[in-house]
């Protein structure tokens, strides 16, 4: 039996904890049980008003949990570990790439050669048709081999010079995308992405499943919501190792972890090759669920966008990073919604419709959102969580 203030952590074993209590494992599957059951279709009673999911509603919740995968990947690197990069947008690249090269189907067509005077077979696309089992594994080690070969820039750098750098990764990155037409299929016309099969089980169909008939959204939600599980609990896990307290000792004071043994060099590459390895998974599964992979896709603002989901979510944690996944995710959803009461009424809903429309609010609460949450709260939605259960732990003491 335990006694003393209730929540006090008092031995090592409860400090690395996945789930450091009784409730937390409980609420942690309540919140499974939901997600699960709004992703199949179910609905939710929540007040005077009731919780479905369905439609775009459905698959914004499917890309968000794809979406956490790379932001969880970032938060390693960035968060854990203290190096800034801005070069997610290109381990994404490379990852979807990679999915649609091994995964996708290749082309060939028929041209019109002027110095023969003959049609000749050329190849415009190169693919291998081959099994999820094998191209989603292989899109993540071809992008940790790329943050491999960065790595040994990288360690060298810190703070700004290393952000410069990962940018350099981008551009470089969005000109290779752009040019190599055999690869990426051409700016403005793109490439169609693998079939989603794994072993002949089919995500992209309408099917029975242990007796519950199954949409292609459906399917596509179990295996983002199970991928992200897998991912997040290998990241918690790693975050409470040996790694994990080397990544955090790093950040806090390189010169001190370096003197305490930690190699730098080593750590900080671990750092990288996890990180973009969770990249570029998210790379292949977002775009394979989308169905068209366009060169111009991965640019600056997409790694801006990752950047803004670990600050908006909170640094250095799994929850904020799904937390702000999320929230980035379905921000346009938000503000179409806020467009329709008539205090926002001022709001277009159409492109062209004048200033502002929703895409300009997108934008500009994109960035505002960044700078308040980095002023007033450096931990972001998970900080105001820790706030809010904090409260209710000790209300209605103060103390």
């Amino acid at each position: 039996m335990r006694f003393g203030r209730p929540g006090l952590i008092s031995d090592y074993a409860t400090d690395i904890a996945i789930f450091r209590s009784n409730v937390a494992r409980f609420w942690f599957a309540v919140l499974l049980v939901a997600v699960t059951v709004l992703g199949l279709g179910g609905s939710i009673p929540l007040g005077i008003m009731t919780i479905s999911l369905d439609g775009e509603s459905l698959f914004m919740l499917t890309t968000a949990l794809f979406a956490s995968i790379a932001a969880i990947g970032l938060n390693i690197v960035t968060g854990v570990a203290g190096q800034v990069s801005l070069g997610h947008a290109f381990f994404l690249g490379v990852g979807a790439f990679t999915a649609a090269v091994i995964g996708g189907a290749g082309e060939v067509r028929r041209v019109f050669d002027l110095q023969t005077g003959q049609f000749v077979e050329q190849v415009m696309l190169f693919g291998l048709e081959m099994d999820m089992l094998i191209w989603l594994p292989l899109a993540g080690l071809a992008a940790s081999l790329a943050g491999l070969i960065v790595a040994p820039i990288a360690f060298r750098l810190r703070g700004l010079y290393l952000a410069v750098v990962t940018l350099g990764l981008v551009f470089i990155g969005e000109h290779l995308f752009r040019e190599w037409d055999i690869i990426s299929g051409g700016v403005g016309v793109g490439r169609p992405t693998p079939v989603m099969s794994l072993l002949g089980f089919r995500f992209d169909r309408t099917s029975e499943v242990l007796g519950i008939t199954l949409t292609s959204s459906r399917k596509l939600f179990l295996l983002a919501l199970v991928l992200l599980i897998v991912f997040g609990l290998a990241a918690k896990n790693l975050l409470r190792s040996k790694i994990g307290r080397a990544l955090s000792a790093i950040r806090d004071r390189d010169i001190a972890a370096s003197m305490m043994g930690i190699d730098l060099s080593r750590y900080k590459t671990i750092a990288f090759v996890i990180s973009s390895f969770y990249a570029g998974i998210t790379g292949a599964l977002i775009y394979t669920t989308i169905g068209r992979l366009l060169p111009e896709t991965f640019n600056l603002l997409l790694s801006v966008e990752y950047i803004a989901m670990i600050l908006i979510g909170g640094v250095a944690t799994i929850s904020g990073s799904i937390m702000g996944a999320a929230f980035i995710t379905f921000l346009p959803l938000i503000v179409r919604w806020l467009a329709g009461f008539p205090v926002f009424s001022f709001i277009s809903t159409q492109p062209g419709g004048g200033f502002p429309t929703v895409a300009h609010i997108e934008e500009i609460l994109f960035g505002l959102l960044i700078v308040v949450f980095l002023i007033f709260e450096p931990l972001g939605l998970y900080g105001i969580w820790i706030r809010i259960k904090n409260y209710w732990k000790s209300w209605p003491f103060s103390y």
